[in-house]
């Protein structure tokens, strides 16, 4: 392909939904031209950071709520079986951009870790038992272990099992080839990888602002540098929006028939990090335990062993939080601002399908 039939795609956002994007556009099709903005300095630094997400990968070793009970009393683990399919593909297309290359030191984001899940009570520790059965037949699951031995779960969890008693009634299972993911680490590797692609042009502190989508099929994208305050208009024939929470007043700006019922609640999570390097020793593991009877899966509590600026960490949470900004560097008007006359009935539906979660998240 020469450069005059070479495409224009606008990215908005560094996430790590953008720079994956980028970042395979950049494999599959090298003459595109990419113009990335990023409103913030740097990368990674919304949803993507380490900070704020749990590192599994959503590999669904471990978290329960992909492997739903059915009324006959069976474990759909069809779910789980389509993430754990989707994260290998990811790390294969992370295997492939270090084997290139293009990214650098995987140890620096990625390290081998257990993924475990841990239920307490009679009816959780059948749920997980069944679960056990339903999933070590399948190939991508066989390696699980499972026990109700607290003896055992001592050796797996020894910080969880303090104060515990073996009349405790409690269970575990385990998937050692489990892994602690640091997408923010990763997300400003790919982000470098693309500012040195030749047909990339990579801007910090530009807010995409506005759309006019152009009878012969282009994009006007109209772009603000946050510093100075100055406006350009870049053509484009294709917009890619990865802007987390962000993306829902873009889409808005569009016009595209998709954000005509398109509305949210900015409902978040943080968590409690342990620093003290006593407690952090006890406990080398991915942990989530079953969600309370009647509170949504986001209730679910996880015990991370996490790697963070290249030190072991652990993170325990999430603890859910609302509010009306749509980024965590965001405007207290983003909720507001969103709410349009023709997406108050999606609106309206999201409240009362998630009344729990909702509820769950103002008692936080």
């Amino acid at each position: 392909m020469n450069t005059k039939e070479s495409k224009t795609v606008v990215v908005i956002g560094s996430g790590v939904l953008s720079t994956t994007f980028s970042s395979m556009l950049k494999e599959l099709g090298p003459s595109s031209n990419i113009k990335l903005y990023e409103r913030l300095n740097l990368p990674g630094i919304e949803s993507s950071n380490e900070r704020h997400n749990a590192g599994t990968g959503h590999a669904a070793l471990c978290e329960l709520n992909y492997t739903v009970k059915q009324p006959d009393g069976s474990i759909d683990i069809e779910k789980a079986k389509e993430i754990n399919e989707q994260f290998e593909i990811s790390k294969q297309f992370w295997g492939h951009l270090v084997k290139n290359n293009s990214i650098s030191n995987p140890k620096e984001f990625i390290q081998p870790l257990p993924h475990i899940s841990f239920v307490r009570g009679k009816n959780n520790v059948q749920f997980l038992k069944d679960r056990y059965h339903a999933m070590k037949d399948f190939p991508m699951f066989d390696n699980i272990e499972y026990t109700e031995d607290i003896e055992e779960m001592r050796k797996w969890i020894p910080l969880m099992m303090e104060g515990h008693s073996s009349s405790d009634i409690m269970a575990a299972s385990k998937i050692n080839e489990g892994t602690d993911v640091n997408f923010g680490e990763l997300t400003r590797k790919m982000a470098k990888n693309i500012e040195q692609h030749p047909n990339a042009n990579v801007q910090y502190n530009h807010e995409v602002i506005d759309f006019n989508h152009r009878k012969d099929g282009k994009w006007e994208v109209k772009v603000r540098q946050r510093n100075s305050g100055d406006v350009q208009t870049e053509l484009a024939d294709y917009v890619f929006i990865g802007a987390g929470g962000g993306a829902i007043p873009l889409l808005q700006k569009t016009g595209i028939p998709e954000s005509k019922n398109l509305g949210g609640f900015p409902i978040t999570g943080q968590f409690l990090i342990c620093t003290n390097p006593d407690i952090i020793a006890k406990h080398d593991a991915k942990v989530y335990g079953k969600e309370p009877k009647g509170t949504p899966p986001m209730t679910v509590p996880h015990l991370d062993t996490r790697y963070i600026d290249g030190e072991r960490t652990l993170l325990f949470g999430p603890f859910a939080s609302v509010g009306p900004k749509f980024l965590k560097n965001g405007s207290n008007l983003d909720l507001f601002k969103s709410i349009k006359p023709y997406n108050i009935s999606t609106l309206l539906s999201a409240a009362v399908k998630n009344l729990p979660l909702i509820k769950y998240s103002f008692d936080q």
